[in-house]
């Protein structure tokens, strides 16, 4: 098996999302909120920190990276997850996301969500405030109707 080979039935998570206790969430969040702290966004002013909980309860964290050439810059979630994977990691519980609105839950972008989906359907996104409030939905209920690994290797029409 080649470097670039990936075993994708080692990507599958739990049928259903798992129930964190709330100190968990809780320190998921401050993480991502400290995460936030080094955001380098001196273009767009809005800062993004996530914390990802890996199957064996390892937290990654990563900010928004932006970039002169706008599509070159990299978002928060994608940060910590490259960060979870790089280390060995490739099964995870959950992700939070944070940002400064206060108005509104942060939301992963569509770019995100299907990043997150490489990694399984049923895990779950705490979308925060600033104050820790924070809306819990899985990777499925963010992106339904989704594609991902196990597309690859279903039935095609002969070429």
């Amino acid at each position: 098996m080649d470097s670039c080979t990936t075993d994708y039935t080692a990507l599958q998570t739990p049928t259903r999302s798992m129930a964190l206790p709330l100190e968990t969430v809780a320190n998921l969040i401050q993480q991502s909120h400290q995460a936030k702290t080094k955001a380098y966004c001196p273009y767009s002013k809005f800062r993004v920190g996530a914390a990802v909980l890996t199957q064996d309860n390892n937290i990654f964290t990563g900010c928004n990276v932006e970039n002169a050439c706008y599509n070159l810059g990299i978002c928060a979630e994608r940060t910590a997850l490259s960060k979870a994977v790089s280390e060995g990691h490739n099964v995870f519980k959950a992700i939070a996301i944070a940002s400064d609105m206060s108005d509104q839950f942060i939301s992963p972008c569509g770019a995100c969500r299907q990043f997150m989906r490489e990694f399984g359907k049923n895990w779950d996104v705490y979308m925060s405030k600033p104050d820790g409030k924070y809306q819990k939905m899985t990777v499925e209920e963010l992106l339904p109707v989704s594609f991902g690994p196990d597309d690859l290797s279903m039935k095609k029409v002969p070429q």
